[in-house]
């Protein structure tokens, strides 16, 4: 992160700070001697031909004190004239001076706490303000277009086994893609198993996660499911599920979209469990309130692997470069290269979002200092010093942790794809949707909500353009405010036509939505 800037000198000049400097300056206004005696007498007479010589002087300044009327009427003319003059100069400075103070250098830093200027909350912050000019609707429920009638099971070619790796929406992908090629191989689907997570060594079943009935239900009228693998099927070779979204024929992508958003259900006790996360969340004030998700991507894990660079201490980015350098070796090489790829890779807008980056961000859009805020994170790399600057410009800012009790959580700690379900369901139903880096769940988040009718905001920020925007030591807070709050006009989650080698789970609009 490139480190916010406030300049004062932007408050006008400085006074001078030293007292010798200010005693010289207002010397004229002191008498050079001062007498020694103490003779009252003196000093009332020399402020008695003071006043004397000072009255007559305002007097002829102001004509209309002055008795006699040829004067008084000509100098009053002259007056008012400059009179007028004053006040205009006067509303002139009072102008200059609150433009002065309206335009800080983005945001004061004061150790770990940031202080930005407080935004106008704009009526549309939890709304999407172009919600009504959609016509759009979902429709992969539909099922024609070319799919074939489905045969039963002894006439498929032959049986698909899939085993979806990876976190929880990487093995939703995974098994949505699963569904789309035994289809088009006209074969029967064998219930998918969630394959060990590599990261969190987490054994996860399919029916730990969703449910199983509700899935084959679903999805009897499109292909053959069967739960179990036959006794007779030794065939162990694996089948690589990730297939383009173009070139492939809209019924395909139309089931896809089926699989994801209406077969595949989370188990009751989780969707019961996120039920109650949002309704704490939309009652944390003691009435109702909206609240914001925010996915905070920077875990150290993130961090290293996006070969960016970021402020800390010598020490930190010493032991940054180690474990880059232990995890990553083919790319970290010598090392010589890395400073360079990481300026070049801020500037295209592909490195993870700060906590405080965030921060500014969002009091730039005019989310003020109350806005209700789940945070769906794992560990923060930098703890709590590192997200110090957000949680103080938005205190009201919680995590799952921190809105149900241990006992609640504790039979979803079984697996951790459980408790990223919760997350997911929270973020799924939230008001306002903040992405701060890619991922798959900040995909298919954004793409369920286009697919619900895109009326809630999915905030996707321009990283390159708020790269710029932190970088330039010359931009004012009101420039700032203006250049985020219209570029992200049109990055809310609105309809967006689909181009070659799109992103089927982040934008569902042409194969998965029709025309209202």
């Amino acid at each position: 992160m490139v480190e916010l800037r406030y300049s004062s000198s932007s408050l006008g000049s400085r006074a001078s700070s030293s007292p010798m400097k200010r005693d010289e300056d207002a010397s004229p206004l002191i008498h050079d001697h001062i007498p020694q005696d103490n003779d009252d007498d003196h000093l009332r007479h020399s402020f008695r031909d003071r006043d004397r010589s000072f009255w007559p002087q305002i007097h002829s300044f102001f004509p209309f004190f002055n008795d006699d009327p040829r004067v008084s009427q000509h100098g009053s003319r002259i007056s008012l004239l400059l009179l007028l003059f004053v006040a205009i100069a006067g509303l002139i400075s009072i102008f200059s001076i609150l433009h002065r103070l309206n335009s800080p250098y983005l945001c004061k830093k004061d150790g770990i706490v940031l202080h930005c200027p407080r935004v106008k909350e704009n009526p549309s912050l939890w709304e999407n303000p172009f919600s009504a000019t959609t016509s759009w609707k979902p429709c992969a429920e539909r099922r024609d277009g070319g799919i074939s009638d489905l045969p039963p099971e002894n006439e498929t070619s032959g049986y698909i086994f899939i085993h979806a790796e990876g976190g929880l929406n990487q093995q939703r992908i995974a098994i949505c893609n699963a569904v789309a090629v035994a289809k088009i191989m006209n074969a029967t689907l064998i219930l998918p198993v969630l394959k060990q997570d590599q990261i969190w060594k987490d054994q996860t079943k399919f029916e730990d996660i969703f449910d199983v009935d509700h899935f084959i239900d679903y999805l009897k009228d499109d292909l053959p499911i069967v739960r179990d693998i036959p006794e007779w099927f030794t065939d162990k070779s694996e089948l690589f599920t990730s297939i383009r979204y173009d070139n492939v024929p809209p019924d395909i992508n139309r089931l896809r979209c089926r699989v994801n958003y209406h077969a595949l259900k989370f188990l009751p006790e989780i969707e019961q469990m996120a039920d109650l996360l949002v309704s704490r969340m939309r009652n944390r004030t003691g009435s109702p309130n909206p609240y914001m998700a925010l996915h905070l991507r920077f875990e150290k894990g993130m961090v290293g692997l996006s070969f960016c660079d970021f402020v800390g201490t010598r020490e930190e980015k010493a032991k940054m470069a180690e474990y880059r350098k232990k995890e990553w070796p083919r790319r970290y090489k010598n090392g010589s290269h890395l400073w360079q790829l990481a300026l070049q890779k801020r500037k295209e807008g592909r490195c993870p979002l700060e906590p405080g980056e965030v921060a500014v961000i969002l009091r730039a859009m005019g989310y003020p200092k109350e806005t209700q805020i789940y945070v769906a994170s794992g560990q923060v790399y930098g703890g709590q010093n590192r997200m110090a600057p957000l949680r103080n410009m938005f205190p009201n800012l919680v995590t799952k942790e921190e809105l149900a009790s241990k006992e609640e959580l504790a039979v979803f700690r079984k697996h951790v794809t459980s408790l990223a379900a919760l997350d997911f369901l929270v973020c799924l139903k939230s008001d306002v949707f903040v992405m701060t880096h890619g991922g798959n769940f900040a995909k298919l988040i954004i793409g369920a909500r286009r697919y619900m009718g895109h009326r809630q905001k999915s905030i996707k920020p321009d990283k390159g353009l708020m790269s710029k925007s932190f970088g330039d030591p010359y931009m004012g807070w009101a420039n700032f405010v203006e250049d985020v709050v219209v570029t992200h006009q049109t990055r809310t989650g609105l309809p967006e036509e689909t181009f070659p080698n799109y992103d089927l789970w982040e934008n569902p609009l042409t194969p998965c939505m029709c025309k209202a």
